[in-house]
């Protein structure tokens, strides 16, 4: 899919690897939806980058919250050819601590908002993708989740985090198989330890730790390399029904 004059929506698109997205989007001639509860930060992209983005106060684990985003959104523009799902939450909790067993209502939350919201937002986007009129290669959407790489190798205290990353990888295909008679492709990327809100107050020496663990290059991912992996996906329609590691070739101990 050629990406220009397209219309996509970001799932928390307001910070970390979904504003660089959205940036990278609009600096290629595209239009951004941005799907958030950060209204403040969502208002200020807004504000910066103009009339090619748009934002709505969506929360993703709620399917009327979803689908009125989603109503405003096609209404104002008509169409919707692209979905990013970056919006998640990884609060570290260990399945046994100091302070007693995981708490099951934290571990719902990280659930329903990483696993369940992205199934959430990737069903009623599938449904307006599947009435845009085809490109040349019989193509009418894309669709890009994001897991991590604790899908894989999870660390301690990720339990519910990596339960709804690993769900993530395992309905990539199934999801592009059921998505595939309509012409939309999935794929998930998995990023590795990025430079996002995430690690911000982790501190350089805990930075300089992890960094250290990546294969090459030997620094944290930068968003914006995200947005480019996202920007590769749409553009190369023989891509589908994969998850993509994007990690500096780091394996996690």
């Amino acid at each position: 899919m050629k990406l220009k004059n397209k219309i996509a929506i970001v799932t928390g698109g307001a910070s970390g690897l979904g504003e660089a997205t959205v940036r990278k989007l609009v600096e290629m001639d595209n239009k951004a939806v941005i799907f958030d509860l950060n209204k403040e930060r969502g208002d200020t992209l807004v504000e910066e980058l103009g009339e090619a983005v748009l934002f709505q106060e969506v929360n993703v684990a709620d399917d009327v919250s979803v689908q009125a985003g989603i109503t405003t959104t096609m209404k104002q523009l008509k169409a919707v050819h692209i979905l990013v799902n970056c919006a998640g939450i990884g609060p570290p909790v260990k399945t046994l601590g100091k302070q007693g067993p995981h708490p099951l209502d934290t571990f719902k939350e990280v659930i329903d908002i990483n696993l369940n919201g992205t199934f959430n937002v990737l069903r009623l986007v599938a449904e307006q993708m599947a009435m845009n009129e085809p490109n040349q290669d019989e193509e009418r959407g894309v669709i890009i989740n994001t897991a991590s790489v604790a899908a894989f190798e999870g660390q301690k205290g990720q339990a519910a985090y990596a339960a709804s990353k690993g769900g993530i990888v395992g309905m990539t295909l199934p999801v592009a198989r059921d998505l595939a008679w309509y012409g939309i492709r999935v794929c998930t990327i998995a990023p590795g330890i990025f430079h996002t809100p995430l690690f911000q107050g982790l501190g350089e020496e805990v930075v300089t730790g992890l960094s250290k663990q990546v294969l090459f290059p030997k620094r944290l991912g930068k968003p914006s390399e995200y947005a480019e992996m996202v920007s590769t996906i749409v553009q190369n329609s023989y891509m589908n029904g994969e998850t993509i590691r994007l990690d500096g070739g780091i394996r996690m101990q």
